[in-house]
């Protein structure tokens, strides 16, 4: 699954287990909000920070175009995308890429509380970001 020397390896886990643990309670079948409040419970028992619909402000060319909220931001350090949706597809991937990608963050997982549970851990480097900087308004927003 994960690399060895995958960045925020240990987080990224407990992240997965919180997911498990409010699989195996929920299933499937009710709206992301349901899954969302629940993941935040299950994640501040295991004592991570959470901020639930943290903003992410998209620029270009140094204005702003877009903004956005990524369902969970743990630990200041991994953006999480909930799904309860029959299966992943790609768009719901691009969206998770895109968020880290005008975001400070390099670590994002993709969760579904579908039929079957499903994980997605999607990467970007900072150093990769080039002309797609993020806006300090994210960061800010996100501390506050």
């Amino acid at each position: 699954m994960e690399q060895p020397n995958a960045k925020h390896k240990d987080l990224t886990e407990q992240i997965i287990k919180a997911f498990y643990t409010a699989y195996n309670i929920l299933g499937y079948g009710f709206l992301e909000k349901v899954y969302e409040n629940a993941m935040a419970i299950e994640l501040g028992k295991l004592g991570l920070a959470v901020v639930q619909q943290a903003p992410i402000v998209v620029n270009y060319t140094g204005q702003a175009i877009g903004h956005y909220y990524a369902d969970l931001l743990v630990a200041d350090a991994v953006l999480v995308e909930l799904k309860a949706a029959r299966a992943l597809g790609a768009d719901n991937e691009a969206q998770l890429l895109n968020y880290l990608k005008a975001t400070p963050y390099e670590v994002g997982l993709l969760l579904n509380f579908g039929p079957r549970p499903e994980i997605k851990r999607k990467t970007y480097d900072n150093w990769r970001k080039g002309s797609l900087a993020w806006s300090h308004e994210s960061r800010r927003a996100t501390e506050e």
